[in-house]
């Protein structure tokens, strides 16, 4: 039950940590490594699945990470980049905020009710997936849709790296 709690906890504070930096990354412009670098840090975490206990099926695991990438459409669809003085800056949402606490209460919803039938492990390997489903195809998204925006600034005018 304190391992569930804490769990929880460490989930609430990874959210608003996200919301935080989200709306800290709307005062400077953007790049292409801070947009793809975030998947790949977190790619690291399947070291995990090295240990037995967070284990899955193939099966699971394709299905948390097609929840992930279904969540992440809300996640794209409140992404948005805007030019100034030849840089590009990711828009500020409001949206934004409330989807990432609505989809903190489906998740904190689902973990819940899953751990009533696989172990906190298995849990934590399903949640992960789920994560890095939602990361990897907003990402991407955020990579298109930023490239597209930097077509529209003549070359020599560029003040941002790529």
């Amino acid at each position: 039950m304190l391992l569930q709690i804490l769990s929880l906890l460490i989930g609430v504070v990874f959210a608003l940590s996200i919301i935080a930096v989200r709306l800290k990354a709307s005062k400077k412009p953007t790049n292409t490594k801070k947009i793809l670098l975030p998947p790949l840090f977190m790619s690291t975490g399947a070291l995990m699945f090295i240990f037995p206990m967070f284990r899955v099926t193939y099966v699971e695991a394709l299905e948390a990470f097609l929840v992930g990438a279904f969540f992440s459409i809300f996640l794209i669809k409140t992404s948005k980049f805007e030019l100034h003085d030849n840089q590009v800056y990711l828009k500020r949402s409001k949206a934004f905020i409330f989807i990432l606490l609505g989809l903190l209460v489906i998740r904190t919803v689902m973990k819940i009710f899953l751990e009533k039938s696989i172990d906190v492990g298995q849990t934590g390997g399903l949640f992960f997936i789920l994560a890095y489903g939602m990361i990897l195809p907003w990402r991407i998204a955020m990579f298109v849709m930023y490239k597209r925006l930097l077509k529209q600034i003549p070359n020599d005018e560029i003040a941002t790296p790529t």
